[in-house]
């Protein structure tokens, strides 16, 4: 960038580097781009709709409410959007502690416990809510419960999942060491949200342990910490890569979970959303980053299958 050369004629010294990523995804990419909290079809019709207004090439969409909160003609609408985009459809498991009757995840002390899976009740509903989902279309979940996530590696092993699911680790569960990465990449996910807030050299030590894609909140709603650093695209990219950038929303209303009462609200937060994508896009370009995004329908993206 044209401020490297100002900082050196003033004798301020180069960061320390960190050796780049030579880790692709499998079409050869360096970064996806991620709309979270896409709340159903209107929504992502809205997301598409900015998204090709732009000329941002959306790779993926993620839903918090969870498939439950969906009916099965909203599910087979997504999947078939998703599938004439050649995007991924990622949604949240339903069932989880935050929606249960107990109390202890809407403690101060017990947020930790939000996308836990509460008993054989909630388990139930949870599996059989990745099932409907299934045969609505849908080739992507985000879980937040290992045991679950076992679990429904083992069903896909086993013939009882298609293939292609795709298993995104939720961001309430984000490993924040290498260690806790690992072991989530060994009971079966696909892709792992990293925490919001890792520094550049944190990143790359969670990248030199596993070589699955990895999900970062590259600007984090203020629940996450808030964290707003789209600009920085390029370095996350290239210590990271293969990187889903993911676009929350500062300084925005939550929206979980979501229905009628917030899809205009949902709507408009996500197109912003894909408005930030675009800034950092440029910010991308402007640094002279020789990065590659993956375009619509790449390998490994979960499409969905109506």
């Amino acid at each position: 960038m044209r401020a490297d050369a100002l900082l050196r004629a003033a004798n301020i010294p180069a960061e320390s580097g960190i050796a780049p990523s030579s880790k692709k995804f499998p079409d050869g990419a360096d970064f996806r781009i991620e709309i979270p909290s896409v709340e159903g079809p209107a929504v992502l019709a809205a997301v598409i709709d900015e998204a090709e207004r732009r000329g941002v090439v959306v790779n993926r969409v993620s839903q918090g409410s969870g498939a439950m909160l969906l009916t099965e003609a909203e599910l087979r609408d997504m999947a078939a959007i998703g599938r004439d985009a050649g995007l991924e459809i990622s949604l949240f498991v339903g069932p989880r502690e935050e929606w249960g009757i107990g109390a202890q995840s809407r403690g101060v002390d017990g947020a930790a416990l939000s996308g836990s899976i509460r008993g054989l009740r909630q388990l139930r509903y949870a599996v059989e809510d990745v099932l409907r989902a299934v045969e609505c279309g849908i080739r992507g979940f985000l879980v937040a419960d290992p045991g679950l996530q076992r679990f429904l590696s083992r069903a896909q092993d086993a013939g009882d999942i298609p293939a292609d699911v795709v298993w995104k680790t939720s961001a309430v569960s984000a490993p924040s060491n290498p260690l806790t990465l690992q072991l989530l990449v060994d009971i079966g996910a696909d892709t792992v949200n990293l925490p919001t807030d890792l520094t550049l050299a944190e990143l790359a030590e969670m990248r030199a342990v596993a070589d699955i894609p990895l999900d970062l909140y590259v600007e984090s709603p203020d629940a996450m910490g808030g964290v707003v650093r789209g600009e920085q695209l390029a370095d996350l990219v290239s210590v990271a890569a293969p990187l889903y950038a993911k676009f929350g929303l500062r300084n925005s209303r939550p929206l979980y979970p979501s229905g009628l009462h917030l899809q205009d609200d949902a709507a408009v937060i996500a197109r912003e959303k894909v408005r930030r994508a675009q800034l950092a896009l440029e910010w991308l370009e402007r640094t002279g980053s020789h990065a590659i995004q993956s375009k619509p329908g790449a390998l490994g993206l979960g499409i969905p299958v109506p």
